[in-house]
């Protein structure tokens, strides 16, 4: 059992690398065409602060995903090096995340209504 355990937190560790990698080249593509598109003037400066966003989530969601590998291993094998990395992993999506929901309500309250 401990063995199956051990597997599923490596593939779950593995699916987070995933998340991230690709978060981030979607938005790196994404940032490429934005910048060709504003040498072009036909998008906005406004689009970055997106996408940043956006990559923010795929962060966030792969960090979720190392905290569950984490939690996992630590079960598995009680450690204080692993209490420590589970502990710095959490504190590191917190503050992650209360950041990227205060720029996602700042962005909300500065964006003019717009007609439906």
């Amino acid at each position: 059992m401990s063995q199956l355990l051990q597997t599923i937190s490596h593939i779950i560790s593995y699916v987070s690398i995933a998340i991230i990698c690709y978060g981030a080249a979607l938005g790196l593509l994404k940032f490429i065409g934005n910048e060709f598109g504003r040498l072009n003037r036909s998008l906005s400066l406004e689009k970055t602060v997106q996408i940043k966003i956006e990559v923010g989530y795929y962060l966030l969601l792969g960090l979720e995903f190392l905290i569950a590998s984490d939690i996992i291993d630590t079960i598995l094998n009680p450690t204080f090096e692993d209490l420590g990395i589970l502990a710095g992993t959490v504190l590191i999506r917190t503050g992650l995340s209360f950041f990227l929901n205060k720029e996602i309500e700042n962005i909300a309250q500065n964006q003019p209504q717009q007609d439906k």
